[in-house]
Order: structure tokens, then sequence, then C-alpha cells
């Protein structure tokens, strides 16, 4: 398919577009993590215990897992804004369900079904973007991106520990409905919808497939631990999910219009970029998770200074990102994927000098702020070369891989902290999940050396006109 890479749009139209997918992914990224610092008071009012502070989490990994793909393709399908509008909307009124739930079980639909929302938000607001910026401004707009909705993982527990502290649990999900409506007053003044030359029809059999395939393997996974692999809804949902999502790969190859067009792994780009994702992502997920249970737990800080303490990669993020971003525009994102994940990791084993009692600021803010430097030399251009390796037409459906991918590593790490802590948290435990989170993250270094491409010269071949070869 011919078709440019970008609409021109002047640079008002640009920043416009620009903040309104800052703020639709925002309020997605906001809430994966948000929850966290709030899951004791949870428990104080509605019960439930373990199992329900666990499926307050899950349910939202869940359905955003499940359905990220298919909220792709409808982007790319049904336009952009039209997709954006729609989970705006039904993310407002699932966060208001959150908020005002009576009962743990209701509590727990409607973060599912707010986790379905979400899935519509990242995939379209990233694409969005694609189709509206070129070049250099383009690698900017993504590196500005990244830095805003980056930090949403990381400032969510400081913003939770706040709100739970000063008021109640409840307004971790109704503040919500702030930026919503900000980002839907500004939908009405964008541009012309960007969307696809050709809008491609809805794989309805491939989005079944791939949601029970993704959904299965996540909820087997999630379960296990409570339930063990010999239980019939662990055992059966993992078999399920493996035979569905085998069956999705065999009918993408044969569909007219698939949901997943299996050419576009055949950018190495692509393919290679979303393998450095799994690791970097699943490290970040990892290490952080940790290391906010030591702190409150083991260390004693409160909600909120455990938020402040995981604060400063936030600020190095919001500082560099986007310079980071346009200078790998120019000159291509192999080095900042490599020396990124690489310095990022150091900081993880910078942390391994904390020890009983934790001494902040010397055993841990080293580390996290080295680590922050090494996270805003990495997103912009690793999503700037995953995203930029495909035809601009499949932006929806690139996206929404790339953060299927980071959210089931995130998840998988996650469901491993048992393993590779024990079963109770202590400085050992720590120093083992440091080590692991920094192996991870240079693992991603080095993938990135040896896989990422830098994109031809202006006047060459384009990068996603020239897959990677499928021969020996």
């Amino acid at each position: 398919m011919s078709e440019a890479r970008a609409v021109t749009v002047d640079p008002a139209a640009q920043r416009h577009v620009l903040v309104i997918a800052i703020l639709a992914s925002f309020v997605a990224f906001l809430d994966g993590s948000i929850v966290n610092v709030a899951l004791p008071s949870i428990v104080d009012e509605l019960g439930g215990g373990i199992a329900l502070q666990q499926w307050v989490v899950d349910a939202y990994l869940l359905t955003l897992g499940a359905l990220i793909l298919l909220a792709g393709s409808l982007s790319d399908a049904l336009g952009r804004t039209r997709i954006l509008t729609i989970g705006l909307i039904w993310f407002g009124i699932t966060s208001l369900a959150c908020a005002i739930a009576p009962t743990g079980e209701l509590l727990i639909l409607a973060r599912a079904l707010q986790g379905a929302a979400g899935a519509l938000l990242v995939p379209s607001s990233l694409a969005i973007i694609i189709s509206t910026y070129s070049g250099q401004a383009q690698g900017r707009a993504i590196g500005t991106w990244t830095a805003w909705t980056g930090t949403a993982t990381i400032i969510g527990p400081l913003l939770g520990g706040i709100l739970v502290d000063a008021s109640s649990w409840r307004f971790i999900f109704a503040i919500n409905v702030v930026p919503i409506l900000v980002t839907m007053f500004l939908l009405r003044r964008i541009p012309a919808s960007v969307v696809p030359a050709e809008r491609s029809r809805i794989d309805v059999v491939g989005a079944v497939l791939g949601a029970v395939g993704l959904g299965g393997p996540v909820f087997a996974l999630i379960e296990q631990p409570r339930l063990g692999f010999t239980h019939p809804a662990v055992w059966l949902s993992l078999v399920v999910g493996v035979i569905s999502f085998v069956a999705f790969l065999w009918w993408e190859r044969r569909v007219p219009h698939p949901m997943l067009p299996p050419s576009v792994f055949r950018y190495r780009n692509f393919s290679t970029g979303n393998v450095a994702t799994a690791l970097i992502y699943g490290a970040l997920s990892l290490g952080f998770f940790v290391l906010a249970i030591y702190l409150q737990q083991v260390a004693g800080f409160s909600a909120t200074l455990a938020g402040f303490a995981t604060l400063p990669p936030t600020l190095v993020m919001l500082l560099l990102a986007s310079r980071v971003g346009a200078l790998a525009a120019r000159i291509g994102p192999r080095l900042f994927m490599t020396v990124g994940p690489l310095v990022a990791g150091a900081g993880f084993l910078l942390m391994l000098t904390v020890s009983e009692p934790v001494q902040y600021a010397w055993q841990v803010l080293p580390g996290i702020v080295v680590f922050g430097l090494g996270m805003a030399i990495t997103v912009a251009p690793l999503t700037s070369a995953i995203l930029g390796a495909p035809p601009a037409a499949q932006a929806g459906i690139a996206s929404a891989v790339n953060n299927a991918v980071s959210r089931v590593a995130g998840l998988v790490a996650i469901a491993c902290v048992g393993f590779i802590v024990g079963a109770e948290l202590d400085v050992n435990g720590l120093h083992r999940a440091l080590a692991v989170t920094a192996a991870l993250l240079i693992l991603g270094g080095i993938v990135s050396w040896f896989g990422i491409r830098n994109p031809a010269p202006p006047g060459t071949v384009p990068t996603h006109t020239a897959p990677v070869s499928t021969r020996p």
C-alpha cells in the first residue's frame, strides 16, 4: 500500500494532537499503578483479604492485556479519534463505578470493564502521533509522550498515597474524571481525523481468538499462586488459551484482512524492539513493585513517603526524554536502546548497597536517579524504532502489540516475585530482585545492540519498505 508516513498538519494542530494523546494515555497508565498503595484501605472497608487485593489489580491488567490487540485493530479500521472518544467515555464511566462500588465483587467487575476501556486509549493515542508527525518532529513528539505517560507508572504510588492518606481510596478512581473531561473538550477541536487511506475490515474471529489466547494464559498466571497448577480453572484456562493463540496465528495467516498482519513481524526493528520491550518493562515492573513494598513494609515508609521516594526517575524523564527523542530521530535509535538499558541496569546494581536500616539518601537515591537517566535514554527511541518500522496504516496495531508485550511482561515479572524474593521480603530477597531487574535491563540493551538497525538516510529506501529477510 502506498501511503505517506504522516499527514501535513500545522505546528499548532500538532501540539493540540500531542496534548490529547498524552492526556488520553496518561489516565490508562496511571490507573495501572495508582491503586497499589490503596489496597490496604480497600480491604479495610470492603473486606476480602489478599484475594480481593490481587484481583483489584489483576482484573484491570487481564482485560487490558486481552483486548489491546483488538483495540489497535479497531483504531486502524474505524479511526483513531473515534476510538479515543469511545475509550474516554467508557473509562470515565467505569472509573466512577469503581469509586462508588459498595462491594469487593462489584469493584472487581468495574476494574475489569475499566481495563477494557484502557485498552482503547493507548494504541489510538500513539497511532495519532505517528500519523500527525514525521521525521525529527515525530521523535520529539514520541519523546514527550513517553516522558509524560511513562511517568504515570512511577508517579502513581505518590499520587495514590497522597489521596489515600488525605481522604479516601475512592478518590484514586474519581480523579480520573478531571483529565477525561479536559481531553474530551480538546477532542472537539481536533483537526480532521487522522485515519488510514484505506480502512481494513474488522477481523471478528481473530478478535475472539486473540482475546482468549491472551486472556487464558494471563488468568492462569494470576490464579496459579493461589490455586495451584492442578486446579481445573488454572490448567483449563491455560490449555484453552494456548490452543486459541495457536489458532489465532493460523487464522491471521489466512484471513484477507487480519487483525494482526503477520507481515508486521518481518520488520526487524519491530520484532527485535518488542523482545527488548519485554525485557525492559518486565524489569521495570519487577523492580519498582518490590522496591515500593520494601520501603513500606520493611523500611517503615508511609504510602506518601514511599511515593516521594520513587519520584526522581519521573523528574529525570520529564527533563530529558523529549531531547533524547529528537536526538535519536537524527542519528538513529540503536545506540540509545543499547546504552539506556545498560545505564538503567547499573542503577539497580547501585541499590545492592541497601541494608537495614535503610539509608535512603546514600543507598537508594543514587541508584534510582541513574535508573531514571537510563530510562530517559531508552524509552523514546524504543517507541520510535518499533512504531516507525511498519507502514503508518498499521501504527494502531503496532502500538497495541507493543503495549500488550509490555503489560504481559510486567504481569509475568510480578507473578514471579515469590520465586525471586522467597516467602518473606527481607533485605536478601530485595537484593535478589534488584539483581534480576538489573540482569533483565542489561539483556535488553544487548538484544537492542545486536537486533536494532538505524533507519536508512534520507533519499534512500525507507526502513518500513525493507522488512527483514526471512531467508537463511
